[in-house]
C-alpha cells in the first residue's frame, strides 16, 4: 500500500458495489441515476438523468443551457465512443462585427459576459442522441427524478450555495432574467429549499418531444429572443442547425494502460500530450514532491503550449491531432524540460504535419460505462434566462480567440476551444474497463486527469487519488503561475520557487480551482466497483448491491 500521510484529510472511504455506480458532485444527482439503474436503466440512461438533475441542484456550474461531451465504453464490444455535444457561433457572428461593435483592437478575449459569448446551447441534443445511441429507456422515465427535484424543490448543499451567492451578486444580478434563479434576488442558502417550476417545464417538454422542441419551438424561440434583446444575434435558424457529433476518441498507452479522451475542439489531448512527454522520465514515486511536481508542471507547460494555438475546430480549420500524439514528438519536446530548472516561457512546437462545470460517471451491472461532462463555463454562464424557462445560457463562446490569425479565431458556425473533457481508462489484450473519471474546473481539467491518472496507475484507490493535493498552472497557459493546494509540504514549495516557479498558494473556498472530482473504478476479475468523490465538492459515489 501507499504511504497515505500526505493526502487530502477527506474522511471518506471509497465506495464498493458490484451492480451498478454512480459518482458526481451532488448527492440527490447520484439518487437520480441510481433510481435509473435500479430501473433497468444503463449507464447512458444513468448519466443523462444524473446530468438533469445536476442542472436543477447544482445551477452554479451546468444545465441545459450549456454543452456536454461524453465517452461510453460498450462491454459487450470493449469499444469507445465519444460524443460531441458543443454548440456553435451563431450565423451572424463574425469577428467583423465583434470588433465593430465593441470597438475592440488589442482585447485579448471577448467581455466574459457578453451575449456574442453565447453559441447554441448543445447539452439537450447530447443528452437525447446520447440516449438514442446506447440508452435503453425512454426520456420521460429518465427525466422524471429531475422534474421531481425541480418541482418539489430540494435543500441546497453547502458549497453549491457559497457558488450561488457568489453569482447572485455578480452575472445573475445584471443579466436578463438573471433574478428568475434567486431568491429575491439573493442565492439560497444551505439547506434552504429551491423550487424551479420553469426547468420542470423544459424537462417535461423534452421528455414528451425531443430534442426538436428544445431546438425549433417555444424554447428556441424564448433563447433567440433573450440573447437578441441582450444584444445578440442568435436566431431560431441558427438554433434549428444544430447537431451533435459521433467521433473517434484519441487516446495514448502508459505503463500498460491506455488514457481515452474526446478530440478538438476538447481540450483533452493536452494529457495525452503531456502524459507522452512523462513516459520518458522516471518518476518520483511520491506524487507531491518537489522533482515529480516539477516535471508534471513542465510537460503540461509545453502540453499547454501546443493545445492552446493548435486545438480548434477541426470542421473548420485542421488539427494535427495524429502527430501532436506521436511518441517521437513527445521526446523531442521532452528534451525541453530541465529537471532543475522551470521555464516560464515555453513556445508551441511545429508538429511534422500539415473551468465551472460538472463531471459524472456511471457504470451499470453489464460492465457499460458512461464518463460524462455538462458545464455553463463561468459559474451561471452569461446569467441570461430565456424567461420562464428554468435555465441560464452558457457563455462558452469566450474561449474563442479574437485574433484573426488564430486557429480557433471566431467565426460563424464554428465551435470555440472547449475546457470541459470526460475521461477513460482501458486495459489492452483483451480490452476492459479500468476507470471512468473526470476533474472538472476550467482549464484545470487537462491537468487533473494527468494527476489523478497517474496516481490511479501507482495504485492509490478512487478516493485516495482525488484526495491529494493537486497543482494548477493558471488559465491554461504555459508560463502561467502555478497555484499549490494547501496539504502540499512548504518544503516543496519553497524547492519549487527555487526552481524559477511563480507559486500560490490556495486553501479554503478557492480549492475550487483545483476542480472537483470523480472516479469508478472496475476491477477484471471481480467485477467489483470502487468508487470515489472529491472532498472538494458536496459530492459521493455509490452503489447499487
Amino acid at each position: 500500500m501507499m504511504d497515505l500521510s500526505y493526502t487530502y484529510p477527506s474522511r471518506r472511504s471509497p465506495v464498493m458495489g458490484l451492480n451498478g455506480m454512480v459518482a458526481t458532485s451532488q448527492p440527490l444527482a447520484v439518487a437520480a441515476g441510481l433510481e435509473i439503474l435500479g430501473k433497468g436503466g444503463n449507464a447512458a440512461d444513468a448519466a443523462v438523468a444524473t446530468a438533469a438533475a445536476l442542472n436543477v441542484t447544482e445551477p452554479t456550474s451546468t444545465g441545459v443551457g450549456g454543452d456536454c461531451f461524453a465517452l461510453f465504453y460498450e462491454a459487450s464490444t470493449g469499444k469507445l465512443t465519444a460524443l460531441n455535444g458543443s454548440g456553435r457561433a451563431p450565423a451572424a457572428l463574425t469577428l467583423e462585427r465583434v470588433r465593430h461593435e465593441l470597438g475592440m483592437t488589442h482585447e485579448p478575449a471577448l467581455p466574459p459576459y457578453h451575449p456574442y459569448t453565447i453559441t447554441v446551447p448543445g447539452a439537450c441534443a447530447g443528452w437525447c442522441d446520447l440516449v438514442d445511441r446506447h440508452g435503453s429507456l425512454p426520456m420521460a422515465d429518465i427525466l422524471s427524478p429531475a422534474i421531481q427535484l425541480a418541482e418539489e424543490g430540494f435543500p441546497v448543499a453547502p458549497v453549491t450555495a457559497y457558488f450561488w451567492r457568489r453569482g447572485a451578486e455578480e452575472q445573475l444580478r445584471t443579466a436578463l432574467n438573471g433574478s428568475e434563479m434567486t431568491i429575491g434576488g439573493r442565492g439560497p442558502r444551505a439547506g434552504e429549499i429551491f423550487r424551479n417550476s420553469g426547468l420542470a417545464k423544459t424537462f417535461r417538454e423534452v421528455a414528451e418531444g425531443g430534442k426538436r422542441t428544445f431546438y425549433e419551438n417555444e424554447i428556441a424561440e424564448a433563447i433567440a429572443s433573450v440573447v437578441r434583446q441582450a444584444g445578440g444575434c442568435m436566431t431560431v435558424e441558427d438554433l434549428a442547425a444544430h447537431v451533435s457529433t459521433w467521433e473517434a476518441p484519441v487516446c495514448t498507452t502508459y505503463r500498460g494502460l491506455r488514457l481515452w479522451e474526446c478530440p478538438p475542439n476538447g481540450q483533452g489531448i493536452t494529457a495525452l500530450m503531456a502524459l507522452n512527454i512523462l513516459e520518458g522520465f522516471d518518476l518520483p514515486a511520491d506524487p507531491v514532491s518537489p522533482d515529480r511536481l516539477h516535471l508534471e508542471i513542465e510537460a503540461l507547460r509545453l502540453a499547454f503550449a501546443d493545445a492552446r494555438w493548435y486545438v480548434a475546430d477541426p470542421s473548420v480549420v485542421p488539427v494535427p491531432v495524429e502527430e501532436l500524439l506521436s511518441k517521437d514528438y513527445a521526446a523531442l519536446r521532452r528534451k525541453q524540460i530541465d529537471p532543475k530548472l522551470a521555464s516560464l516561457d515555453r513556445l508551441r512546437g511545429t508538429p511534422t504535419a500539415g473551468s465551472d462545470t460538472v463531471y459524472l460517471s456511471a457504470v451499470d451491472r453489464f460492465g457499460n460505462a458512461c464518463s460524462f461532462i455538462n458545464s455553463n463555463y463561468m459559474g451561471f454562464g452569461t446569467g441570461i434566462v430565456p424567461g420562464g424557462w428554468g435555465f441560464t445560457l452558457h457563455n462558452r463562446g469566450y474561449n474563442f480567440s479574437v485574433d484573426p490569425t488564430h486557429p480557433n479565431r471566431l467565426a460563424p458556425r464554428k465551435r470555440p476551444y472547449h475546457t470541459i473533457i470526460p475521461a477513460m481508462i482501458t486495459r489492452d489484450n483483451p480490452p476492459s474497463l479500468f476507470a471512468s473519471f473526470g476533474v472538472m474546473g476550467g482549464f484545470m481539467q487537462p491537468q487533473g486527469h494527468l494527476q489523478v491518472f497517474l496516481a490511479l496507475v501507482d495504485g492509490f484507490d478512487p478516493q485516495s487519488a482525488l484526495d491529494l493535493p493537486r497543482f494548477c498552472i493558471s488559465d491554461g497557459t504555459a508560463g502561467g503561475v502555478v497555484a499549490l493546494e494547501q496539504g502540499i509540504a512548504e518544503q516543496t514549495v519553497a524547492d519549487l520557487m527555487e526552481r524559477g516557479h511563480v507559486i500560490e498558494r490556495v486553501s479554503g473556498w478557492e480549492r475550487a480551482l483545483f476542480g472537483r472530482g470523480q472516479i469508478i473504478v472496475r476491477d477484471r476479475d471481480t467485477g467489483i466497483l470502487t468508487g470515489g468523490s472529491d472532498p472538494r465538492a458536496d459530492g459521493c459515489a455509490m452503489a447499487l448491491i
